[in-house]
């Protein structure tokens, strides 16, 4: 397998304008992200929405594709930078990591890529943690995976993924938003329509779910820190800060 690591990026932001140029320790957002990603030992390129995210992302020698600005979602953005980047078809399998997550650990792309390669009947690998608290079951912010996950084991199929509240005495899996798709399964989701289940929970894994498509989910031991509001980035600032 031969997977490319691609880093969907764009200016609009509801929460937070401008977020992937975000000063943290005197790097943009984006920069922190595509050099903890180059760390995996994998390729790396940022799929922009924004010549300003191009500008920097080459400043540094990295790579980066200008898409559409207009594009619906990520895995849009992903789908359209591949076809720019590698329309050869050379990288059989695309991790999707968030711009997002400064200090995600390298890991975190090659274990998406071991789940894909581990996991033949797998289209999609993604991730999930243990919840951080007892408030995450009730927490419609805190996306819920539920995976069939035999006991002692690390990775399992997703089911099932909600923002409602999950009750029993089971632990509650977080999800992590970072996907590793086959190269024909992105292909595949980006050309379905959103589907009803995805519509109702917000959540657009779940096309991929009633397209048929399996995804598994591989356990990590923390979730790495996403900057989604002024106060995410107020932490990663103090985070930096410390290094």
């Amino acid at each position: 397998m031969n997977p490319l690591i691609m880093i969907p990026a764009r200016m609009a932001a509801t929460r937070l304008p401008d977020k992937p140029l975000a000063d943290i320790g005197g790097k943009p957002m984006i920069v922190r992200a595509y050099e903890q990603a180059a760390l995996s030992g994998l390729q790396v390129a940022v799929a922009a929405g924004d010549q300003a995210i191009v500008d920097v992302i080459e400043g540094i020698g990295g790579v980066a594709v200008l898409t559409d600005p207009d594009l619906p979602s990520g895995s849009d953005r992903i789908r359209a930078a591949l076809e720019t980047i590698d329309p050869d078809g050379v990288f059989d399998a695309v991790i999707n990591l968030q711009g997002d997550m400064p200090f995600a650990d390298p890991g975190l792309a090659t274990a998406c890529a071991a789940l894909l390669h581990g996991q033949p009947q797998c289209d999609i690998a993604t991730l999930v943690a243990r919840e951080a608290d007892v408030s995450d079951r009730g927490n419609p912010d805190v996306v819920k995976a539920v995976l069939a996950l035999p006991e002692g084991e690390r990775h399992g199929q997703a089911l099932y993924f909600t923002r409602s509240t999950l009750f029993g005495d089971a632990p509650i899996w977080r999800h992590i938003g970072l996907y590793g798709y086959r190269r024909e399964a992105l292909l595949k989701f980006c050309a379905a329509p959103p589907s009803p289940l995805e519509k109702r929970e917000k959540l657009e894994q779940l096309r991929a779910l009633e397209m048929g498509l399996q995804i598994w989910a591989a356990v990590i031991d923390e979730a790495p820190l996403s900057v989604d509001n002024p106060g995410d980035l107020e932490a990663a600032r103090a985070l930096a800060a410390r290094d």
